[in-house]
């Protein structure tokens, strides 16, 4: 279980047929082409590599533009459902000094002298203050964990897949009829099916009575963080891939519904 709870932001290459398309040249480009393929879905996945500071930009390319079309989003981070109430208290704050300072001081968010898989970091941070301006500004939108931390004896039983996608089933319902569901997580969570060598559905693989659209997000080049085992986590360079995207699936067994590369993944910048 632990090589796949670590490895859950770090698996690359999943061929997903093939489509004519021009590479996106940005996140607002990547970000449209999303939301034309997504269409009505109103839970759309999108799986990442943890630790990039690309990702967290390009979601907040996403709930930008669902905004402007006066769309409600909620928000689903794979954040634990502990900050919640934190997250809630400073999307309702000023966004000052102390509000900021409230939120990142938790054990969870630093990292100093820890291994981590990548999630806390900066840009995750800066967009969450994105979501709370425009809170300000009158958008109905907001965030939430729904990450679960379990006893260590439901390690290796597929109960935080389990878990998380509870979470999420129970925010979806709570969505307006007009809302929008997105949701960032590790690239296997966000898998349509089991993959082989992984003992339990992954978390998306339980909502698929939702209808959601499941995207994999990966880089042309650049770098990520990742963790190959247990406390064993750092920058890795990503390898070059120059075909086309977005790449698209339709088959009963697609693990994604589409498969889209932004031109570089960068290293996130970490919490101190």
């Amino acid at each position: 279980m632990k090589r796949w709870r670590w490895m859950a932001g770090v698996v690359i290459g999943m061929a997903l047929g093939a489509a004519n398309a021009a590479p996106a040249a940005s996140a607002e480009d990547t970000a449209a082409q999303i939301m034309r393929q997504a269409g009505a879905s109103q839970l759309v996945v999108l799986g990442e590599l943890h630790g990039t500071r690309e990702m967290p930009q390009l979601v907040q390319e996403l709930v930008q533009a669902y905004v402007a079309q006066g769309t409600p989003v909620h928000l689903g981070l794979e954040l634990p459902a502990t900050e919640n109430a934190r997250l809630a208290t400073y999307l309702a704050s000023n966004g000052d000094a102390a509000a900021r300072q409230a939120v990142r001081t938790t054990s969870y968010w630093r990292t100093a002298g820890k291994p981590h898989d990548g999630r806390r970091n900066e840009d995750t941070l800066s967009l969450i203050e994105a979501v709370r301006v425009l809170r300000v500004q009158g958008h109905d939108v907001q965030v939430v964990g729904f990450d679960q931390v379990l006893p260590a004896a439901q390690a290796g039983t597929g109960a935080r897949d389990a878990a998380m996608a509870d979470a999420l089933r129970a925010h979806h319902a709570t969505l307006p009829s007009d809302g929008r569901l997105l949701v960032l997580t590790g690239n296997v969570h966000a898998m349509r099916t089991q993959p082989e060598g992984l003992p339990w559905p992954p978390m998306t693989a339980l909502l698929l009575d939702l209808q959601p659209y499941a995207v994999r997000v990966d880089a042309r080049s650049g770098e990520a963080w990742g963790c190959t085992q247990h406390r064993q986590c750092g920058a890795r360079s990503l390898p070059a891939y120059t075909g086309p995207s977005p790449l698209q699936r339709t088959g009963s067994d697609r693990s994604y519904d589409l498969q889209i590369w932004l031109p570089r993944f960068s290293v996130a910048r970490w919490v101190e």
